[in-house]
């Protein structure tokens, strides 16, 4: 949830630790309890939040390398991101009319999700007066009251068929809250985006999408008409955020096997096999100190101290010794 790439400065790494310092506190001091409660009461016995991921068959991440950083997993893991994603269907008879008269500027899609059905009338026509000054049609997913500076180049709709939009030839970009739904329809489809994150996982996607070239990130607390108006002309009018965000779909779509067809195996897999225990890492077996090898680092250090103190008094008395020696001889 640091929002920082795989390649990271000093001071980077230094915030990124301590953001995992801060979670990990935070989850273990206030966030534990309640879900160790909470599956106990589910599964009827005492248990953990640790103990039932411990023994998790597989695990499917709705992510892909695409977008996520390289680094080493398990096994028991396969990344089936854009599982949901498929080629665009035809727009319905009016909205396809209103894309087809957006003539060579193409359209801009403009979705902050499901949950978020509204927002306050001062954020919304700031929005509102910023799409109005581009030359593209814009279509936008937006339950609440009509903007007052809403332009004869934008539509509200209720719903969209938004997979269908974003695989429209005309689509030239997408401004998102970040959704991981959303990201991966529009990666499909090698559309470039404006991301306004909301909350959740949401900034973090659009850090990826940015860190590939494929995005421009928008703060929403601190958004002007300025701002958005600046960040659709660029990823509109700068060839290299397209060019980024087909690549990134060329990689969705260069897989061996489709993404909810290799999910769909790995159930069946474990299915058959009743599960797959063989691909179960046995760290989960182990407590904290030994997964960290304190234990180990612990004995190391004792047999290190230990051997340091015998070197140590027996240099003391060959000293001693010689010392006493040197002394009696003098007399004599």
């Amino acid at each position: 949830m640091s929002e920082l790439s795989d390649q990271m400065t000093f001071m980077e790494r230094v915030k990124n630790t301590l953001y995992m310092l801060y979670f990990d506190f935070w989850f273990q001091i206030f966030d534990v309890k309640r879900w160790n409660q909470f599956y106990s009461e589910v599964l009827g016995r005492p248990t953990t939040i640790y103990e039932t991921m411990g023994k998790a068959d597989f695990w499917l991440i709705r992510t892909y390398w695409d977008l996520e950083f390289p680094r080493p997993l398990l096994p028991n893991f396969d990344f089936v991101g854009g599982l949901h994603c498929k080629p665009a269907k035809p727009l319905p008879k009016e909205m396809e009319e209103f894309v087809q008269s957006s003539g060579e500027n193409g359209i801009v899609v403009f979705s902050l999700g499901t949950i978020v059905s509204n927002m306050p009338e001062e954020k919304a026509n700031l929005i509102a007066s910023a799409l109005a000054q581009i030359p593209q049609k814009v279509i936008w997913r937006f339950n609440g009251k009509k903007p007052d500076k809403l332009g004869p180049n934008t539509q509200i709709y209720k719903w969209i068929p938004q997979n269908d939009l974003l695989g429209h030839p005309k689509t030239k970009a997408f401004i998102t809250h970040g959704g991981t739904n959303g990201v991966y329809e529009a990666i499909y489809h090698g559309i470039p985006m404006v991301g306004i994150p909301l909350f959740a996982d949401q900034a973090d996607n659009i850090a990826h999408v940015k860190a590939k070239g494929a995005a421009i990130r928008l703060d929403y607390r601190t958004l002007s008409s300025t701002d958005l108006l600046k960040a659709l002309r660029m990823v509109i009018n700068d060839p290299l955020y397209k060019e980024n965000a087909m690549k990134l779909s060329r990689i969705q779509h260069d897989q061996p096997v489709k993404p909810l067809d290799r999910a769909v195996f790995w159930i069946e897999f474990v299915m058959r096999h009743k599960g797959a225990k063989h691909l179960r890492v046995a760290a989960h077996d182990l407590s904290w100190f030994q997964y960290y090898s304190l234990d180990v680092i612990g004995f190391l250090l004792a047999c290190v101290a230990t051997g340091m103190f015998i070197i140590t008094k027996c240099c003391l008395f060959c000293f001693q010794m010689f010392f006493k020696t040197g002394k009696k001889k003098k007399r004599e």
